[in-house]
């Protein structure tokens, strides 16, 4: 079985998560909104109700939709 064809990794110690898709690095995510950017340039315009769907984004080593790391801000 293949993985998700999006990949969100882990959160960086300075906070961002690094976004993959089908493999192509498509950058530093620091929300949602980036993220949906990235997905809009690698051609899913309406991909918000993709966030949640693991069989379409898997999120690596934290939480959903969380970007920055814990403790103090």
């Amino acid at each position: 079985m293949r993985g998700a064809p999006i990949v969100v990794h882990r959160i960086s110690a300075t906070s961002g998560r690094r976004v993959t898709v089908r493999g192509q690095n498509m950058g530093l995510a620091h929300s949602d909104r980036d993220l949906l950017e990235f997905l809009r340039q690698a051609g899913l315009p309406d991909a918000e109700d993709l966030l949640d769907d693991p069989a379409w984004v898997e999120w690596v080593g934290g939480r959903a939709r969380e970007y920055q790391p814990d403790g103090p801000p």
